[in-house]
C-alpha cells in the first residue's frame, strides 16, 4: 500500500463576511485560523472537536465545494489553488464525501439505479449498459439487494439509504472520501455494520477517509490517525493509540474523560470545562483555550502558541512546552 500524501494542508484558513444587524455592519467569522495535516494513502484521520470548531468547514475545503481564504491545499500533489479548471475538474472525481443525513443527500424523486448513474452520465463518457452495470456491481459492494436499483431513497432504512450515500460516493473510484458524521444518524446497531463496510471497502479499494466526528468511541474504532480541532485550530495531532492512551493538550484531555466507558471496573476523573466555545467572530487573545484551561498562565493568555512536537504527537500548548503539565496529569483520560 503506497503511503505518499493524497491531503497536504499547510496554514489553512477560512473567513466568512457576516452580518451582525441592520445598523452594525459586517464581522469577519473566522472559522478556520491556519490548520497543518498530511493524510498518507489508505489512512483514516478523524477530526474531533465541539460544534464549532471548525470540522465541517475543514471538509467542505477538502472537497474543493470552497476555496480557503489563506493557505495552501495539495490534493494528490496538485496545488487547488492554482490549478485550472480542468485540473480542478479531476481533482472533484478524486474526492467524494458522504453526508450525516443520507435522506437529505439522496434526490427524493430519482430512484437508486438513477442516482447512483449520474456522477457517471456527468463525468465520463460510458454508455448506459455500462453505467447500469456499474451501479449494480457497487450496490452488491455496499450490500445493497439488485432489486433495489428500481426503488426510491423513501423505502428505504437509514442504514439503508447510507449504503446508498456511500455507492453514489464511490462510483467514480475516489483515493480520498470525506466521511461528515456519517453514523451519526444511525442506531448504534447499524452504526458497527456501516462502520465495517467502511473499514472493508478501505482496504478493498484503497480509500482514504477524512472522518469527521463528535463521537470520540467510534473515533477509537475507526481512525488511524486523530487531529483535535478547538476553535478552528489543531490544537493536538497524533496516533489514535497516542492520543488514547496519553492525551496531551488540557481540551484532548477533557474530551476524552467525557467518553462514557461500558466497563464498571475502570473509573476515572471527569474533566469538566468552565464556560462556553468562544466566538469565531471575536477569538480570544494569545491561546483560544485559556478562557477554560485549568493550566492558563499569562504567556497563555498574550501569545499564540505554535504546534511542536513531543515525541509523535503535535501539541499546541505552552503548558505542554513549558513542562508545566506533566505525563501524570494526561491519565485522567485513559480509562
Amino acid at each position: 500500500m503506497s503511503m505518499a500524501p493524497i491531503v497536504e494542508a499547510v496554514d489553512l484558513a477560512r473567513h466568512y463576511q457576516v452580518r451582525q444587524g441592520l445598523f452594525a455592519g459586517s464581522a469577519t467569522l473566522k472559522a478556520l485560523r491556519g490548520t497543518s495535516f498530511s493524510m498518507p494513502a489508505g489512512r483514516t484521520l478523524a477530526v474531533v472537536g465541539e460544534s464549532g470548531c471548525g470540522k465541517s468547514t475543514l471538509a467542505r475545503l477538502v472537497t474543493l465545494i470552497e476555496h480557503p481564504t489563506s493557505g495552501i491545499l495539495r490534493l494528490d500533489g496538485i496545488d487547488a489553488g492554482t490549478a485550472g479548471k480542468s485540473a480542478l475538474r479531476e481533482l472533484r472525481r478524486k474526492v467524494q464525501i458522504v453526508f450525516q443525513d443520507p435522506y437529505g443527500s439522496l434526490n427524493p424523486r430519482k430512484k437508486v439505479g438513477a442516482i447512483l448513474e449520474e456522477p457517471l452520465a456527468i463525468n465520463t463518457a460510458m454508455s448506459a449498459e455500462e453505467r447500469a452495470n456499474a451501479a449494480r456491481e457497487m450496490m452488491a459492494r455496499v450490500g445493497l439487494r439488485p432489486e433495489y436499483y428500481y426503488r426510491y431513497p423513501h423505502m428505504f432504512s437509514g442504514g439503508q439509504r447510507q449504503r446508498i450515500a456511500i455507492a453514489r460516493a464511490l462510483m467514480l473510484r475516489p483515493k480520498l472520501v470525506v466521511l461528515d458524521e456519517p453514523v451519526s444518524a444511525l442506531d448504534v446497531s447499524i452504526q458497527a455494520q456501516v462502520l465495517n463496510l467502511l473499514i472493508d471497502l478501505q482496504e478493498e479499494l484503497t480509500l482514504t477517509y477524512l472522518f469527521i466526528s463528535h463521537d470520540l468511541s467510534v473515533v477509537r474504532h475507526f481512525a488511524d490517525e486523530v487531529m483535535v480541532m478547538y476553535l478552528g485550530r489543531a490544537v493536538e495531532q497524533g496516533s489514535r493509540d497516542a492520543i488514547f492512551s496519553a492525551p496531551k493538550h488540557p481540551y484532548t484531555r477533557a474530551l476524552l474523560s467525557s467518553t462514557p466507558i461500558a466497563d464498571p471496573r475502570r473509573r476515572g476523573e471527569r474533566i469538566k470545562l468552565v464556560g462556553e466555545l468562544p466566538s469565531p467572530i471575536a477569538p480570544p487573545p494569545g491561546c483560544a483555550f485559556h478562557p477554560r484551561c485549568a493550566y492558563a498562565n499569562e504567556r497563555c493568555r498574550a501569545e499564540f502558541p505554535e504546534s511542536i512536537d513531543t515525541g509523535g504527537q503535535l501539541v499546541a500548548c505552552h503548558g505542554v512546552e513549558e513542562g508545566r503539565i506533566d505525563e501524570t496529569q494526561s491519565q485522567g483520560a485513559t480509562f
